[in-house]
């Protein structure tokens, strides 16, 4: 028996790839298909089935594409009503995979078909529970997604989530590895681990989650602070429970290289958004006019999924010469098919036609200090608010980047501010919003509160209301 965690970090998510004999299952995969299918034809297996531990909010898996490729079936756990040939399993079910076998386990809460699978190894010994978002590692699944759909409250997913944790969960022995379908990074949860596998036992014993006295203060506690998920869930929960278009196809549209000539008519004709992906320390130097800047070396599609929420949304794209497939990969992982062409030759075909640019003003941590004034400058901090709490800036506001499309309406352009993050890439994509939308009267810096941190510019962890995004 074999079995794979292939964790995807820009998305904090992992598929699993298991085989037993002759015989694989791969649970939960990535909406790109060929690694595994080359894998499946390396190893000289057979895929027998596909194990969906839900319809998926955070990323389109690739559970279509797998099936029509292989003749693998789909497996949900009960309550699932997806628009196409599967497998809808009964609680308990078996399912055999070479020696081993695959037990469902329907555990409502984060989804009502939300469901885990117990692998039995050879002997029939429990092995391997594959979790998705029921449990995390240290944490549990976000009760809120499914409201609608349940016609339920988030307190009364939240009680069913812990039903099927004390029922069907915490009876396993401690032994039990369990593999969860996210870890910390992710928007499914808000308190993951940074491990990505652990045994079942300490989970027991360090689990906020799995330590409450009581149902209701289980409840209390997994939607204490619970954010508002990104405009995006709803899109690809949609996709992964309907269908969507082969990724195949969704590349061979969006491969498309255009002139500067023609990209530009492009974006003035179709509306498309241009989404430059190059590093920020690229990007302020000079980009075309009215870009959003996401880098792809960073938590790319999901701020692409957060801030552009509209899957259906036009895109052009530029790109680090070289890098147009996996940028169109990436996109795809997140719903977002419909990327309509890229730069050819990137921002310098673009300069070398002497075509219109446009810059940021970004300055070095250095600059920042020699410039500040504790009594009249303005800085605004765009870091989630766990790490504005932990130390900020004295005075600063906190105007969290996932928020950027609420706050920007209370800005004041005639008042210039100081921008910046912990490294210097959220607050660039915020920049590029800013100025797209108009606003130029701010200065971003260089390094974000990593390197402020170091300077002899004031820092605390005290919070003033007035100064927090309301």
């Amino acid at each position: 028996m074999k079995i794979e965690q292939i964790y995807t970090g820009c998305l904090a998510q992992g598929a699993y790839y298991i085989v037993s004999g002759n015989e694989a299952a791969i649970i939960d995969p990535l909406r790109e298909v060929t690694p595994y299918l080359q894998r499946l034809q390396e190893d000289g297996v057979t895929l027998k089935y596909i194990f969906e531990t839900h319809f998926h909010a955070d990323f389109v898996s690739g559970h279509i594409d797998l099936s029509k490729n292989t003749g693998a079936p789909i497996v949900y756990g009960p309550t699932a009503v997806p628009a196409f040939d599967a497998i809808v399993a009964e609680d308990a079910q078996i399912f055999e995979v070479g020696s081993i076998k695959i037990k469902v386990l329907h555990t409502p809460g984060h989804t009502m078909e939300s469901t885990c699978y117990l692998l039995m190894d050879e002997h029939g010994k429990d092995h391997s529970l594959f979790s998705g978002d029921t449990l995390f590692l240290g944490d549990v699944g976000r009760p809120d997604l499914a409201q609608k759909a349940a016609d339920m409250t988030q307190d009364q997913l939240a009680g069913l989530l812990y039903e099927s944790l004390m029922t069907k969960i915490m009876p396993l022995s401690d032994d039990v590895t369990v593999y969860p379908a996210h870890g910390a990074g992710s928007a499914c949860g808000k308190n993951m681990m940074k491990e990505t596998v652990d045994s079942l036992g300490n989970q027991k014993k360090m689990n906020y989650a799995l330590n409450q006295p009581n149902k209701e203060a289980f409840i209390a506690a997994v939607t204490d602070g619970l954010l508002a998920p990104p405009a995006y869930f709803g899109f690809n929960v949609a996709m992964n429970k309907g269908g969507y278009d082969s990724f195949d196809e969704v590349k061979l549209r969006a491969m498309n290289p255009l002139s500067p000539e023609a990209f530009e008519l492009v974006a003035d004709s179709k509306g498309a958004m241009i989404l430059d992906t190059r590093p920020a320390g690229e990007f302020y130097k000079g980009f075309v006019p009215n870009s959003i800047n996401i880098g792809i070396k960073g938590d790319f599609a999901p701020w692409v999924g957060a801030l552009i929420g509209d899957v259906k949304q036009e895109l052009l794209l530029v790109t680090e010469p070289g890098m147009e497939e996996e940028v169109i990969t990436r996109l795809s992982r997140v719903g977002f098919d419909h990327v309509v062409g890229y730069l050819s030759g990137g921002f310098s075909a673009w300069k070398e036609a002497d075509k219109e640019t446009d810059r940021v003003n970004r300055i070095s941590t250095e600059e920042f200090a020699s410039q500040f004034d504790a009594e009249k400058s303005v800085v605004v901090d765009v870091r989630k608010e766990t790490e504005y709490a932990a130390e900020h800036v004295s005075d600063a506001y906190s105007k969290p980047l996932a928020y950027i499309n609420e706050w920007t309406k209370d800005i004041n352009p005639d008042e210039h501010f100081f921008m910046h993050c912990q490294g210097g890439y959220r607050s660039m994509i915020a920049a590029s919003i800013l100025q797209a939308r108009g606003y130029r009267n701010f200065t971003e810096v260089d390094g974000g509160f990593a390197a402020i941190s170091k300077t002899a510019i004031p820092t605390t962890d005290f919070i003033c209301q007035s100064k927090v995004l309301k």
